[in-house]
């Protein structure tokens, strides 16, 4: 058996964010927007936040937990504070979900004011490559590690079964200094290295998160020749990222990026399966649990895992405040476990609850806890129907 595999029940887990607390987020504001600012008080509220999330998630039935990424505003902040040669460009358009947003234009126009960039702390802006990438994250991690552990060890949770998530390669920004695409990416997973190992290294999993991966397969201007070959590139930038990493210590994570929308413009999980299962990781976790990929299941009657490899499946839906019935969170546990057995599927969520730190996520965090609650509940009932002794 290999660490992230299931003995005796179906584990439960889930993507890394989580809403954070109202007073912690204007801390955070605070910092990173420039404003008067106390960071002994700024430490101590999010050591508590990390603790007390940790708790909440194991009261709820969550056996594999995080930090709920608190010490986070969101990607693009966390790499400006984690990597130099990168500057920042507010006035430079980001281009994101291009098909998708020119389908729905005025969906997307009043969607994007609410939720995803119009509710952030800060500003979402794109981020350039200026320079030669370089490491400097060291004290925030150490932070962060140290806060995680803290709360599991009060929480009763070994460490095995505690995840942080770090970017891949793919999601740190637009490339201006390296003379091609693959020297920049193999630059940075060089450095995004240094993260990764830190994280294992404190006895903990990684995520790494690449919701990139996907992206390919939608954007407007690539043949298919060129999607194949950028997507070969993120995945062996990725496996650099991971050089001297255990595979059992690394989970692997993409999404589509879209929380609740129309999502008619998005990739198939036939298109990018090859793909994430070349990532050297120990478990794979993906959308599948809303109405546009919960089909994807039969996947896998015809593609294998390899050996000692898990699935992570989203069996409740970041995209929704509905609370997903137990029984229908069994019946999707058991579709996968009848096609890659009983050790080999932890039940997770699609994508994370609050990929950006907002004062208003888009499914409440009241609700949040009730959909933890209710995976528990339906990993339990498939449980039981997969050992019966």
């Amino acid at each position: 058996m290999t660490l992230q595999q299931n003995t005796g029940r179906i584990q439960t887990t889930h993507i890394g964010s989580l809403p954070r607390p109202h007073h912690l987020l204007d801390q955070l504001k605070a910092k990173f927007s420039g404003q008067p600012f106390d960071q002994k008080a700024f430490d101590a509220a999010l050591r508590q936040g990390v603790a007390d999330v940790v708790r909440k998630q194991v009261e709820c039935g969550i056996d594999i937990v995080t930090d709920g990424e608190f010490s986070k505003p969101g990607f693009f902040t966390y790499i400006q504070e984690r990597l130099s040669g990168f500057e920042a460009r507010p006035n430079q358009k980001m281009l994101l979900f291009q098909q998708e947003v020119a389908a729905f234009p005025e969906y997307y126009a009043e969607y994007f004011k609410q939720a995803m960039m119009g509710g952030t702390i800060v500003a979402i802006t794109p981020v350039v490559c200026t320079g030669p990438v370089a490491y400097h994250g060291q004290a925030p991690l150490a932070r962060d590690i140290d806060n995680v552990k803290a709360a599991a060890a009060a929480a009763g949770v070994p460490l095995d079964h505690v995840f942080l998530p770090a970017t891949a390669p793919s999601g740190v920004g637009i490339n201006e200094h390296y003379k091609s695409e693959e020297d920049y990416f193999h630059a940075l997973a060089v450095e995004m290295n240094k993260e990764y190992k830190a994280i294992v290294d404190a006895g903990l999993l990684v995520q790494v998160d690449d919701p990139f991966l996907a992206d390919i397969f939608v954007e407007p201007g690539l043949d298919d020749q060129q999607k194949r070959r950028r997507a070969e590139v993120y995945v062996e930038a990725t496996n650099v990222a991971l050089k001297g990493i255990p595979a059992e210590r690394v989970r692997f994570h993409t999404c589509y990026g879209i929380n609740e929308g129309p999502r008619l413009y998005e990739a198939s999980l036939s298109e990018i399966i090859s793909y994430v299962l070349k990532i050297n990781a120990g478990s794979y976790s993906f959308e599948a649990a809303n109405p546009r990929h919960e089909h994807e299941y039969h996947l896998f009657e015809t593609v294998k895992i390899p050996d000692g490899k898990v699935l992570c499946p989203g069996v409740i839906t970041h995209a929704s405040n509905i609370v997903e019935h137990p029984e229908l969170i069994c019946e999707r546990i058991l579709r996968y476990v009848n096609l890659v057995g009983r050790e080999n599927v932890i039940a997770a969520a699609d994508c994370g609850f609050s990929s950006q730190a907002l004062y208003k996520t888009e499914v409440h965090q009241t609700v949040v806890w009730e959909k933890f609650k209710a995976m528990r509940e339906g990993a339990d009932l498939a449980s039981r129907k997969l050992w019966k002794n």
